[in-house]
């Protein structure tokens, strides 16, 4: 009897479940990471740059780290042998950057964001702006182009791409972060070991995942179009739209992917720490302060000596100076919140209320600023 022929699957017959485990294993290889929902989210991403035109938005990933020397360009490094068309930079022309997108499909890979965004980064506004819009695909960014002797039309450059981008923590703005997928990494232990990166190694053990992935965005591209994938409970918002994309090619992939994709997102959406606006810390400390005192009002000279007495908190000095009552109207102002005058504890004074009076129809009070600024409080209060 003839022995039977054993089948060694092509890149194209391999379950798309099979091809995430391999692009996580891969990765996993060369980084110590914080969490164990890092490397398959990070697979998901990678697989998701393949079939982005697939999605409305490409969700950014961003690589933090406290200091230099934590892995960051590693993991940039490894993902140039598993995403589609990988731009690895550090800098460079940003007129050149947003016309290489714009003639694209590329993926950005960033290095050394901090240039961008941080303050020596004046120069680099056509960069921040791809990277803020270029995460919706109807995303343009107009340029004129001729001369004054045959005349000037206008060209507007797409600029959506998947773009991953690695820098110090503390140097992005809300606009990028709010938009992202973020990892942050940390120096390895001594005991922490991961292996060396190698190029020519690399690229000869990546490639046949490559092909995988590239074949198997081609097999479900179009099913992926019209993808409405469940989301985790609590995730809604921008973080679903952030998320859309890589539960879709779960859900795709199918055998433990779908449960793992939704831990994953559940993971950073809900663990990871992030720093709020200057007016959403406010809004907090008020709400903190207004439940401590079970009150519907303060007078405003209460609320700012209460609010100069926070540990940990800015109100005592706001760039040298402490909060004071035009500070607190003007960082409320844009909520729509505004100081009244009223009668309280005997004395008639301005102050805030949680709820708006009648004779204020253009202002809300602050449970409203909380219930659409602040997370839901777990004992059920105002917010």
């Amino acid at each position: 009897m003839t022995a039977a022929l054993r089948v060694v699957p092509t890149p194209t017959s391999l379950p798309g479940h099979e091809v995430l485990n391999q692009v996580r294993d891969f990765v996993a290889r060369f980084s110590a990471f914080p969490s164990e929902h890092c490397a398959p989210m990070l697979a998901l991403w990678y697989a998701h740059t393949w079939v982005a035109d697939a999605f409305y938005i490409t969700p950014r990933l961003i690589l933090s780290s406290p200091e230099p020397g934590s892995g960051k360009t590693r993991v940039l490094e490894i993902a140039q042998h598993l995403t589609n068309q990988p731009e690895m930079t550090a800098g460079g022309s940003a007129a050149a950057l947003v016309r290489m997108v714009a003639a694209g499909p590329i993926t950005i890979l960033m290095d050394e964001v901090d240039t961008v965004f941080g303050a020596g980064g004046a120069g680099n506004e056509d960069v921040r702006q791809m990277l803020n819009l270029g995460y919706k695909r109807t995303a343009t960014i107009p340029k004129t182009k001729g001369d004054p002797a045959t005349g000037f039309t206008v060209e507007r450059l797409p600029v959506f791409a998947p773009a991953a981008l690695a820098g110090l923590a503390g140097r992005m703005p809300d606009t990028i972060t709010t938009r992202s997928i973020t990892i942050h990494l940390r120096r390895r232990r001594h005991d922490e070991r991961v292996e060396s990166y190698r190029e020519s190694k690399v690229t000869r053990q990546a490639t046949p995942i490559r092909e995988a992935l590239n074949a198997r965005a081609t097999s479900i591209g179009e099913r992926l179009v019209e993808a409405e994938p469940n989301m985790p409970p609590g995730v809604d918002d921008r973080p679903a739209e952030i998320w859309e994309p890589l539960l879709a090619i779960a859900d795709e992939a199918g055998d433990h992917w779908p449960t793992t994709a939704r831990n994953a997102c559940s993971h950073f959406v809900f663990n990871q720490k992030t720093t709020p606006s200057l007016g959403v810390r406010m809004l907090a400390d008020l709400r903190t302060l207004f439940n401590g005192e079970s009150t519907e009002r303060m007078h405003t000279a209460e609320i700012v000596t209460r609010l100069r007495a926070i540990d940990d908190a800015p109100w005592a000095d706001l760039n040298g100076k402490p909060l004071d009552a035009r500070r607190l109207a003007q960082e409320l102002s844009p909520y729509q919140v505004a100081p009244l005058t009223f009668k309280h504890n005997g004395t008639n004074a301005k102050g805030y209320v949680t709820y708006p009076t009648n004779t204020q129809v253009e202002q809300v009070g602050l449970s409203d600023a909380w219930a659409r600024y602040l997370p839901a409080e777990p004992s059920g209060g105002d917010a």
